[in-house]
């Protein structure tokens, strides 16, 4: 508790925070580009394609966390 006040974090959290911040922008880019360059569609980036490329990075985000808290429990 004091670390965190102190704003000191752990290791191991300090390496979820940087993952999840990584797969957040690996789902919102890859989102985009699918909406910008995929046959069929039309290409062009409106607010619907970028709501849906936050939406997605958000999920990937949070499914990274969540294997990597899973991880890290089975390996204690």
């Amino acid at each position: 508790m004091i670390d965190q006040q102190q704003g000191r974090e752990q290791p191991g959290e300090a390496r979820r925070r940087s993952a999840g911040v990584a797969a957040f922008v690996a789902g919102l880019v890859v989102t985009l580009a699918f909406f910008a360059f995929f046959p069929g569609l039309p290409h062009v980036i409106d607010w619907g394609a970028i709501v849906v490329s936050v939406l997605v990075g958000a999920l990937t985000r949070w499914i990274c966390q969540s294997w990597m808290a899973k991880r890290s429990r089975e390996g204690k």
